[in-house]
This record gives structure tokens, sequence and C-alpha cells, in this order.
């Protein structure tokens, strides 16, 4: 496979679905085409049958026109990326090359390899304290870094554990649990140092671009002690590295139940509140909707006018179509850890995205918010 994503793989990829995949469905950002869905890797147990069944439904969602995917070295105790390295290794097979998929995966949380260790504090004061990588203090809630050296330690597994040489997305995880233990210029500071591994890295060719997947971070108000402001923390890599910075991708939960990356105006930039799709789109920085089904929690049950304004078959469907159609969003992730999943998943492949006026309409209602 060749070494990353491209914007000719990446489109021939949209164009091997022409014929079944919906317009809007492939949005163009940062010089690749990304489905409007994404396959995300978190949850389920760290086993064997749960790693094939990743791998599964990773192969099906590729098949199927979903071209994003998203891990991160913790989940499943490094054991998705690991899934995940073995689908590509059968989309190869299969035809699909490397440069057609988006490969997404994040550093940032301390994490065993591949199951808990009898002594968690034993393996991780061997693994890393005491190769220096970082020291307690370097520590958030007992469990997050991102010092230089843990990061480029952390990004290097991932690129092992996935089989590949170059992440199209690398991001930090959660920063923001940074801010619970440590002042904001010293937490601005932590950014900056990460920032510059970060661009080295994409200099060495082992990342395209960077960014911060949260989860608290640009939802809170300002005031909040957690709350980061996408401008503070743009403005850090354009003093890094200029216009030609990396820094392109943040990721956030939004679904109907947690909509504040479009209604919540808690992002200052030009001397007034704008909300973080405003934000981002104003620093050309996309945007990735996690928790696109909540885990669950809104895929039933939902009003009866989502039904009216959506159609479709099921409420799951309906609260992707939400995620998916959203001004702003470039992909929504859903967890997908079996082939049906996929598959049932892939059925929005060929729907088109809601219209700006139809999910307006809805918004204005209330619902979600």
């Amino acid at each position: 496979m060749t070494k990353s994503a491209t914007k000719e793989g990446t489109t021939r990829y949209a164009q091997k679905y022409a014929g079944r995949a919906a317009g809007g469905h492939f949005r163009e950002t940062q010089r690749m085409e990304l489905s409007s869905l994404g396959i995300g890797t978190y949850l389920g147990q760290p086993d064997e049958k749960t790693d094939a069944a990743y791998t599964a439904a990773v192969v099906a969602a590729v098949e199927n026109g979903i071209n994003v995917i998203d891990s991160a070295i913790n989940y499943r105790f490094q054991r998705s990326e690991r899934s995940i390295g073995a689908a590509l290794l059968q989309l190869g097979a299969k035809g699909f090359t490397r440069e057609e998929i988006v490969l997404c995966t994040k550093g940032g949380y301390l994490t065993p390899d591949g199951a808990l260790p009898a002594d968690p504090n034993e393996y991780f004061f061997r693994e890393y304290i005491q190769h220096g990588l970082f020291s307690a203090k370097d520590l958030a809630a007992g469990s997050h870094c991102m010092t230089p050296k843990f990061l480029k330690n952390q990004l290097g597994r991932s690129l092992k554990n996935l089989g590949v040489e170059c992440v199209d997305v690398y991001y930090l995880h959660n920063p923001e649990t940074q801010l619970s233990e440590v002042p904001k210029p010293e937490f601005l500071q932590r950014v900056r140092s990460a920032f510059e591994f970060l661009e080295s890295a994409v200099q060495a060719g082992e990342i395209r671009y960077y960014g911060m997947a949260t989860w608290n971070g640009f939802r809170q108000d300002p005031r909040a002690r957690d709350a980061m402001q996408l401008a503070e923390i743009a403005q850090i890599a354009q003093e890094i590295a200029g216009g030609m910075h990396h820094f392109r991708f943040v990721q956030l939960p939004f679904n109907l139940g947690m909509p504040e990356a479009l209604t919540l105006g808690n992002q200052m930039q030009r001397e007034r509140a704008r909300t973080l799709a405003e934000a981002a789109a104003d620093l050309d920085i996309a945007v990735i909707a996690s928790a696109s089904l909540l885990q669950g929690q809104v895929a039933r049950n939902l009003p009866e006018s989502v039904a009216e304004a959506f159609g479709l078959e099921n409420d799951a469907e309906r609260a992707l179509q939400f995620a998916r159609s959203a001004p702003g969003i470039t992909t929504a992730l859903v967890g997908m850890s079996r082939v049906e999943h996929a598959k049932a998943n892939a059925r929005l492949v060929s729907v088109a995205p809601a219209t700006v006026e139809e999910f307006s309409k809805l918004f204005s209602r209330g619902e979600g918010a």
C-alpha cells in the first residue's frame, strides 16, 4: 500500500461509488475526499473475538463507501489499532489502496499493551518513566500525558499497530484533561511543545495533519476550567509553522443530545462570540463529529418531528442523518464493531444528506437543544 491518503486516491475511491453514493456523501477537505460517515472503534472487549469482528467491520465499511477510519492507541488496549491494521491488509488484497483511506488515531492516554497487566503502576513505570518519556509531574488525572517524548513513543507504537508508515490525522486525545490539574498558561505551553513535535512528525512523513479530539474542551462555557478556545490553539500552530501549519482537524461529540458545536456561541473570535463550527470554518479547520449515536442513547425513541424531517427507516438512521447533515460537519463517526453494523449504517451512503433548509427547520423546533 502507498504511504498515506491523497487527493488523487480519495477522489478515485469516491468515483468507485459514483453510481451508488448520493451527492454530498463525499466532502473535500484538506486536499482529501472524506465520506460523510466514518467508522469508530472504541467499544468492545479486549479479546480475539472482538478483534476479528472489528477487522471484518472495517473491511465491510470500506467496501460499502466509508473511507474514514478512526481509532486511538488506548482503544481496547491497542487492539483496535491492530484490528484496523489487519483490515488494511485484507483491503489491499481486495484492490483498495492506502491512498484511498483516511486513517485517524489519537495519543495522550496511558494504555497497557493488549491486556491489563497485573500491576499497572509497575508496567507504566518500567515502560515509560524509566525510559525518561515523562515524569510524574507531566501526568494529569493519573492517566494523561502529552510530552513530546511520550507522543513520539505513542505515534511509533500506533504506526506499528496499524502497519502503516503514515497516519493521515493524529489527534491529541482529550487534551483538556490537563486543565484539571495545571493552570492555563502551563497548559498552553504543553500544547506548544506537543505541536512542535507534531509539526516535526509531519516533516518526517509520519503524519499528514494533526488535531485535537476532545470531549468537553470545545463544548464548555468559556469560563469553565477545562474550556478551550480554538483560535488560541490555532494561534500556537501559526506561531510554530506559519500559514502552512498542519493543525487542521478537531473532533468533538455532536448528536441530537449534544448539539453545542452548532448552538453554543462559546468561541471568542474577533471580539465576538461564535460557535465552534463557525470558528473552525474561519480557521480552515475540519470538524469531525464523534459519538453520533451517543452509544445508542439517541438511536431510539426520537421525537416524531425528527422522523417527519428526515424520513428513513429507523431512529438510528435519523440520528446519523442529523449528525452528517449538520452545516460545518465533515464526517460523523459511529462505532461499528460488527459487519452488520457497518452494512446497516452504510445504507445512508446512498441517501443524500439533509439540505440546510431541512436541517434548519428541524433545529428551529428545538430538537436536541
